[in-house]
């Protein structure tokens, strides 16, 4: 029963794109198996299927371009012909992977928040081993041409994520999301460090001059992909395949993205999931920062700087806060505004009367008096030879 089920998913990943509203609605009336007969032309759906297909494509609000079984028949059957479910099934096998499905224990339930558009299956190239729930995932995305700055903070976060148990989510592909797997990688503290998410077949590393560090991903980690081996990674399965990075973590960091960026496409699905989004802040110079100011300014992201921010945000009731920040204290810290000024307006060598004080600091000679003897009394000012200045202390 499960093993039919499974065949009928190989071949209905290959039949349907990604996010195919028509087809999911389908399997989820019709179930996986049924689903296949209906769609490839061998059993007729009764009215009643076609009726169920209209209520869930309505209550999913993705029905407004429905118009029909039959004229989604007619788009799916050029595929018939290709499908071979068994041979999807024996290369994943061969490749040392494997293909599940949603009634799989190995199966990640975060996907679940999709609704309708949680996928029909996942083709999984790397090691077996469960993948972490959400709140132990973090995704971080950005610009295939990353500058040293967002290089730079990518590898920190990403490393120092992976040191505290996180695993990170990204696409596969160059500059930010390369450099997030390279460091989760290095940072590993066991488990699975990082998952990549594919646009096309996991049989083919994409792109090319990143398929030494994608085999070390699967090797110690997870390549993950919707469609089936051999699928071509096109423009649209790139965009559809971002929902699965947003829904897979807990939290969607945005390092750098130009003003339109796939990352930003990343960002809205996991606002519309209801997951947390990071955005990090750059130069107001970059254009490979304008996305990112575009989040925050519009506020659907939050400001982040380090891994503790982002590890707050993924465990929101307190167990991951970030570390108080104490910079060197200084002897300065806690004087009122007067103080300060009277202390900038004390000389470091030579002495001052209260009158030239007062003159200088733009206070009355009583306010000079008072915050004197609180200087004094602190050791940051001195009394030589009738006048004042600023003690050794205070630098």
């Amino acid at each position: 029963m499960i093993e039919a089920e499974r065949t009928a998913r190989a071949a209905l990943s290959r039949l349907f794109e990604p996010q195919d509203a028509a087809g999911l609605a389908l399997v989820q009336v019709a179930g996986a198996e049924d689903a296949l007969r209906i769609a490839t032309g061998e059993l007729n759906a009764g009215l009643e299927i076609e009726q169920d297909m209209s209520r869930v494509l309505a209550d999913n609000s993705t029905g407004a371009g429905w118009t029909g079984l039959a004229t989604a028949r007619m788009r799916w059957a050029s595929r018939v012909p290709d499908l071979a479910p068994a041979r999807d099934l024996a290369t994943m096998q061969r490749l040392g992977g494997r293909m599940i499905i949603p009634s799989d224990e190995l199966w990640p339930r975060q996907l679940a928040d999709l609704g309708l558009q949680e996928p029909i299956c996942l083709w999984w190239r790397g090691a077996e081993r469960p993948l972490p729930p959400a709140a132990k995932s973090i995704a971080l995305v950005g610009s295939r041409d990353s500058t040293s700055y967002g290089s730079s903070v990518t590898g920190d976060l990403a490393y120092s994520l992976a040191q505290r148990g996180f695993t990170i989510v990204s696409g596969g592909a160059y500059g930010i999301d390369a450099h997030a797997h390279r460091a989760a990688l290095a940072g590993s503290s066991g488990g699975v460090p990082t998952i990549a998410v594919m646009a096309g077949g996991v049989d083919r590393f994409y792109p090319s001059g990143n398929e030494d560090l994608l085999r070390a991903v699967a090797d110690q980690g997870a390549v993950l992909a919707e469609v089936p081996p051999g699928s071509a990674p096109t423009r649209y399965r790139f965009l559809q395949r971002n929902r699965l990075i947003a829904a897979l973590a807990s939290v969607t960091v945005v390092v750098e993205a130009r003003w339109r960026s796939g990352a930003l496409n990343t960002a809205h699905h996991a606002e519309t999931l209801g997951r947390a989004v990071g955005a990090v802040p750059g130069s107001v110079h970059s254009a490979n920062s304008a996305g990112c100011h575009r989040l925050l300014r519009e506020g659907g992201a939050v400001c982040v700087t380090d891994a503790g921010e982002i590890a707050e945000l993924a465990s929101p009731s307190g167990e991951s806060l970030p570390e108080t920040r104490t910079g060197r204290a200084e002897v300065q810290d806690g004087l009122t505004l007067e103080d300060l000024i009277l202390l900038d307006a004390l000389p470091l060598r030579t002495t001052s009367t209260v009158e030239k004080l007062a003159t200088v600091a733009g206070l009355s000679a009583d306010s000079v008096r008072a915050g004197l003897g609180r200087l004094g009394l602190l050791g940051l000012a001195e009394f030589h030879g009738g006048g004042w200045k600023r003690s050794g202390k205070a630098g």
